[in-house]
């Protein structure tokens, strides 16, 4: 098979499962870190490759708030952000929409005002510097309970503190105990508010997350979405309504939700004529990037560069950028592809 690593490097390139303090790098981290020296996170890059080896999804949350816990500032917050749009403009991602999780900052006494400006300041800025559009999805931490649904649901709401670049509500975290359905009336309130609904659903437990992150939240999109092929008419619900799986292959065999890649579901969705879209969930704590998923898929779905060029455009479809903005980038990837090819 052709390498299709340089193809995929040029590619221009929309993500949408991707979240803010898992997107920073090992030198993000490690300025952070230093930043707090009484946090237990290494202050050497290279020894974070071994503190960013997973056990099991349990072990992935609690390595995952360690490093959430060395955002205290709204200044960490800015660098975070602006450094992150600068690592996906590296890999010619023209827009992502980045989760973020506003309870686990505001709770550590961060001001919500200054939370706010300080996104807003860094995504107009890597705008103007890089070209990436950045929009945001405010997650809630499913594992902190209905005390962060309900503080969540307050900041993405509230006129005046409601950030102009929100245009989804999510729910992450742990699945398992951490029921769908007790979320409803949060999404309702995000939902009535014009926010689009993308809850995690369907990573770590069966297919009835899945059902009930639909018809309890709405779902537009699902985050993960893995055990979908468990259940034949879900994966029918999901192709006949056109409502997206946000797949993360290495994500899932880091946090062992999947045992090997080649044992990964993205084939059945595929196959069953869901909209699948790549994305890399927490890129260097998994040791990856969006340039190496789309790689990975390229693989397990045996592609060539127009088979790849068609997923990119599965997440300009999914994304909630506005018309003429999907239409521009859908055209960037038709014309870097004909280009890539009639050289």
């Amino acid at each position: 098979m052709t390498d299709l690593h340089p193809f995929i490097a040029g590619l221009p390139k929309a993500e949408l499962h991707v979240h803010h303090v898992g997107s920073a790098s090992p030198r993000i981290v490690a300025e952070l870190a230093a930043r707090h020296p009484d946090s237990k996170v290494p202050t050497d890059p290279e020894a974070l490759t071994d503190y960013f080896t997973f056990t099991d999804f349990a072990h992935f949350i609690d390595v995952y708030l360690s490093v959430v816990d060395l955002v205290r500032t709204p200044e960490d917050v800015r660098l975070l952000t602006f450094e992150v749009a600068r690592d996906m403009a590296r890999q010619n991602i023209r827009y992502a929409e980045l989760t973020i999780t506003p309870y686990s900052s505001t709770r550590r006494g961060i001001d919500e005002r200054a939370f706010m400006a300080a996104i807003e300041d860094a995504r107009k800025a890597a705008e103007a510097e890089f070209g990436t559009i950045l929009r945001w999805c405010f997650d809630i931490p499913g594992e902190a309970g209905l005390v962060s649904a309900e503080e969540t649901a307050r900041l993405a709401t509230t006129d005046g503190l409601r950030p102009e670049g929100l245009v989804s509500f999510g729910l992450g975290g742990p699945e398992i105990g951490v029921p769908r359905p007790q979320f409803k009336p949060y999404f309702d309130r995000a939902r009535a508010a014009g926010l689009h609904s993308v809850p995690h659903a369907g990573e770590t437990t069966g297919p009835q997350t899945i059902w009930d992150a639909i018809n309890d939240l709405g779902a537009e999109r699902i985050g993960h979405g893995t055990s979908s092929v468990q259940d034949p008419a879900l994966l029918a619900h999901l192709a006949e309504h056109r409502i997206a799986l946000e797949v993360c292959p290495t994500s899932n065999i880091a946090t062992r939700a999947v045992a090997t890649l080649d044992e990964h579901p993205i084939r059945q969705m595929v196959d069953a004529g869901v909209l699948v879209t790549i994305n890399s969930d927490d890129p260097p704590m998994f040791g990856t990037d969006l340039n190496n998923e789309y790689a990975v898929a390229a693989r397990l779905l045996g592609l060539d560069e127009r088979g790849v060029a068609a997923l990119a455009k599965n997440a300009v479809e999914a994304s909630f950028l506005d018309p003429s903005g999907k239409a521009r980038i859908a055209a960037e990837i038709d014309t870097y592809t004909d280009s890539w090819l009639a050289r």
